[in-house]
């Protein structure tokens, strides 16, 4: 079976959304992000403002624009392991291919711009509460017996935080195999047998 073609217009609407992603970070990168406004991508993308707000819902997921990634290839590590390897090592895996992305020369500047904007801080928070839900729902699906929601709820968080506090730390394969190890000793408690 072949797979579904994409449409020209998909493909159109794809290439803008891309064009309006790169122009933001490229001057929210040049000039700084409070320094450049909604209008200035816009104007600079060579889009209409509504254009804009028809990809992104606000000037905070312009610059995460590829964090939609982090949610699926999270629930994909749950759901698309194999039947015999645990859930415990199969997000130790993922987290530790996203902190090595995200600890990359390319990535820092966006990090430091990132960790120096308040609303950008307060964005990405609200953006790892919603991930950590998408994770114990795929976590609650996919094991039987299923775990209490308090421990899906818990480990998901444990895992987004893993994420967060590797990708800030001077060492960030060290640092997420240690609190992994934490993680896998407090999932042996908690999960049902």
């Amino acid at each position: 079976m072949t797979a579904p073609t994409v449409g020209r217009r998909e493909r159109k609407k794809a290439a803008t959304r891309q064009k309006i992603a790169d122009t933001a970070l490229r001057l929210f990168l040049e000039r700084g992000y409070d320094e450049v406004g909604i209008r200035d991508v816009a104007t600079e993308a060579d889009v209409a403002v509504t254009t804009l707000f028809s990809h992104f819902a606000s000037k905070e997921a312009l610059v995460f624009e590829q964090e939609e990634n982090f949610e699926q290839r999270l629930t994909r590590a749950v759901t698309d392991r194999s039947a015999d390897e645990p859930l415990i090592p199969a997000l130790r895996r993922e987290i530790q291919a996203m902190v090595r992305h995200c600890a990359s020369e390319d990535a820092a500047p966006i990090w430091r711009m990132i960790n120096q904007s308040p609303a950008l801080r307060e964005y990405e928070e609200s953006m790892r509460l919603r991930y950590a839900q998408s994770l114990a729902t795929a976590i609650a699906a996919d094991l039987d017996p299923t775990p209490t929601t308090t421990a899906c709820r818990a480990l998901a968080r444990f895992v987004i935080d893993a994420y967060s506090l590797g990708r800030a730390a001077d060492d960030p394969p060290a640092t997420v195999d240690e609190i992994f190890r934490m993680i896998e000793a407090a999932w042996e408690v908690a999960r049902p047998t």
